[in-house]
């Protein structure tokens, strides 16, 4: 897809201003489900360790092809099976063992990885259910 770029000299200084007062903005804040842009990407990653309830995974189920995932606050997300990433970080910011943590991806919210502090624990937490 092509893009002809922003003709308007006003709208595209604004866009410009707007951009760069994005990039060296204090990003302090703790992303939330869903979290309505790209993981990854040079943006500093969050501590694992104090997510609010609603990144603390309680159960994953799947039932042929979709993951629901309970987060501690109670609410269920439904992936389906690619759009769910199963990863590992086992550095002093990442999960405690046996508390993955989940974070949204995807430019739509339609995408999520659910982080481990080790990989066998990801098989224990994947339980059948439809």
């Amino acid at each position: 897809m092509t893009f002809p770029g922003i003709k308007n000299e006003q709208t595209r200084a604004d866009l410009i201003a707007f951009l760069k007062q994005t990039a060296t903005s204090d990003q302090t804040t703790e992303p939330t489900m869903p979290m309505g842009g790209m993981m990854g990407g040079g943006g500093t990653a969050p501590n694992l360790r104090t997510l609010s309830p609603s990144q603390r995974v309680q159960t994953i189920m799947l039932c042929r092809d979709t993951y629901r995932v309970t987060t501690a606050d109670g609410t269920v997300h439904e992936f389906w099976e690619r759009n769910l990433r199963f990863k590992t970080d086992s550095s002093p910011d990442g999960p405690e063992k046996g508390a993955p943590a989940i974070l949204g991806a995807g430019m739509m919210g339609d995408r999520a990885s659910v982080i481990f502090a080790a990989p066998n624990e990801i098989s224990d937490w994947i339980k059948p259910n439809c």
